[in-house]
């Protein structure tokens, strides 16, 4: 297991990914993905694709907010002051807050802005950052793509990413198990390693409902990926991971678990003076995931930055970060 790209893409993963990422979504979901991408020059401008996922997609639902992805040719394509631009290109992605009303009643949506080279980076298999590959080995849809080019390109790296989590899955997970097992292992993992506010049982629910969807996409990975394994009784399924290999990733992810909530709280801290609405959608987001409610002040609407410390104490104080 120690291929770090990967082979041109089966035509079994080729097929589930393929499926995923052309899922019907609702019209307001595609507007809003237009919108977002003409930001960027419009049609033909520097916009390759908008990728629509999380809860309201898995859910089916337009309430709450909607999550994207807006992948772009160059971080000074976005507009706004070249600061901003700098950020992105420093630690990435920038991220916004963005309501809609005019599209649909209530519809809001947060969206996070990265290049294309800058996603393929961080869902590979060298990226000491969980973040990208395992937010993209869970459902997601195209919702807005420039050409053809771009829409292959786009399948290629959430190949990639599926790749490397179902990688990590047969390096951390147990011995042998059902496919979900492997799964679940691993984004207990990712979550642990990454600054969240959302309750601990929230990797089990990502499963809830969608055993054959990972149990298919585990076994296709594996195999697009090279990584042997066996069908044993009852289903269950043993990939073929030695006891050094085992102990060589379990070195390599003390580092990832290590970096996980660090560059979430720098992402945090920047997110203070680039993301508009910054105060507002962290209050919505915390109330959403652990039922505690903020009231943002006046002084934190208009000086985020210098509020953050001070609101991370709280949290953490609380119990709602941990």
């Amino acid at each position: 297991m120690t291929q770090e790209r990967l082979a041109p893409i089966g035509a079994e993963l080729k097929e589930l990914i393929d499926a995923e990422l052309r899922r019907p979504v609702p019209p307001a979901v595609t507007a809003l993905a237009r919108q977002l991408a003409e930001r960027a020059g419009g049609a033909g401008g520097a916009t390759a694709a908008v990728l629509f996922y999380g809860s309201a997609l898995r859910d089916d639902a337009l309430d709450g907010v909607l999550d994207f992805y807006v992948l772009i040719d160059r971080c000074s394509a976005w507009p706004g002051p070249r600061l901003v631009a700098f950020a992105n290109r420093l630690l990435p992605p920038n991220v916004g807050y963005v309501e809609a009303d005019a599209i649909a009643p209530g519809l809001r949506a947060k969206y996070a802005v990265m290049t294309v080279a800058q996603f393929c980076r961080g869902v590979s298999m060298r990226s000491v950052d969980t973040t990208l590959w395992a937010r993209f080995s869970q459902p997601c849809a195209c919702v807005h793509v420039r050409s053809q080019a771009d829409g292959l390109a786009v399948r290629e790296a959430v190949a990639v990413a599926v790749v490397t989590a179902s990688r990590w899955a047969a390096l951390l997970g147990p011995s042998k198990g059902e496919a979900v097992a492997f799964w679940r292992a691993l984004y207990q993992r990712t979550y642990a390693a990454e600054l969240r506010v959302e309750r601990s049982a929230r990797s089990s629910d990502l499963l809830s409902g969608a055993a054959p969807r990972y149990e298919r996409l585990l076994l296709a990975a594996w195999r697009a990926a090279g990584v042997p394994f066996a069908v044993v009784a009852d289903g269950m399924v043993a990939p073929s991971v030695d006891s050094s290999e085992r102990a060589r990733a379990e070195r390599r992810w003390r580092l990832r678990k290590g970096l996980g909530r660090p560059l979430n709280l720098l992402r945090l801290l920047k997110a203070a003076w680039t993301f508009d609405n910054a105060i507002d959608y962290v209050a919505w987001k915390v109330e959403r995931h652990s039922g505690y409610r903020i009231e943002p002040t006046p002084f934190q609407r208009r000086h985020p930055l210098l509020a953050a410390p001070w609101l991370y104490w709280r949290l953490r104080r609380r119990g709602v970060l941990r």
